[in-house]
């Protein structure tokens, strides 16, 4: 079984902000599954189902993002998922706007949802899907309010983002994290505007 996580911050208020990407790429990811209702399940919203005839499950912690790796450890021990089929989706300031990127292991970046996560696990050898939500335009902005804010007007046309990153789940689950690497990673591909 693949284990996708959706990381985020629950309640409306974090609804439509930056930090939650994660949590809106796998509800997109979700439409591609067959799969029964969505349940509360390992201190998160829990969806078990499966791709192409391949076992999978979402969880998105409602744990808050710093302790999202009490949720993954949960689920990851009780469904005996081993860290290297567990797919995390985050947010990610060190990509523009729109640019959907995947990769096994590596550091946080200061991302304390993945600390978190890598704490939890033992270790940092799970997949990603990091979804670029750029910098703020001013310096002095402290990256937390940054991407704790809402997407701005023209960013909350989110489709083709959130497709990009539902297609990039879906390669890693069918065909491996280095296909998604050679196919999501390629030099040249341009931001959404």
């Amino acid at each position: 079984m693949f284990l996708v996580v959706g990381l985020g911050n629950p309640g409306e208020e974090y609804a439509g902000t930056r930090h939650n990407a994660g949590f809106m790429a796998v509800r997109r990811f979700n439409g591609a599954l067959e799969a029964s209702r969505q349940r509360r399940r390992y201190e998160g919203r829990w969806l078990e189902g499966a791709l192409c005839g391949i076992p999978v499950a979402t969880l998105m912690p409602m744990t808050f993002m710093n302790r999202s790796g009490d949720a993954v450890e949960q689920a990851a021990s009780r469904k005996h998922i081993p860290a290297e089929r567990i797919i995390v989706v985050h947010d990610d300031m060190d990509f523009p706007f729109g640019v959907v990127r995947s990769r096994l292991g590596g550091g946080s970046g200061g991302h304390r949802g993945l600390d978190s996560i890598t704490r939890k696990l033992g270790t940092a050898d799970y997949c990603r899907v990091r979804i670029g939500i750029g910098r703020p335009d001013n310096p002095a902005e402290n990256p937390r309010d940054w991407v704790l804010k809402p997407f701005t007007q023209p960013e909350q046309e989110l489709a083709g983002m959130l497709d990009t990153a539902a297609a990039c789940i879906k390669t890693i689950i069918n065909d491996g994290i280095e296909a998604a690497m050679n196919r999501f990673n390629r030099r040249g591909d341009q931001a959404l505007p």
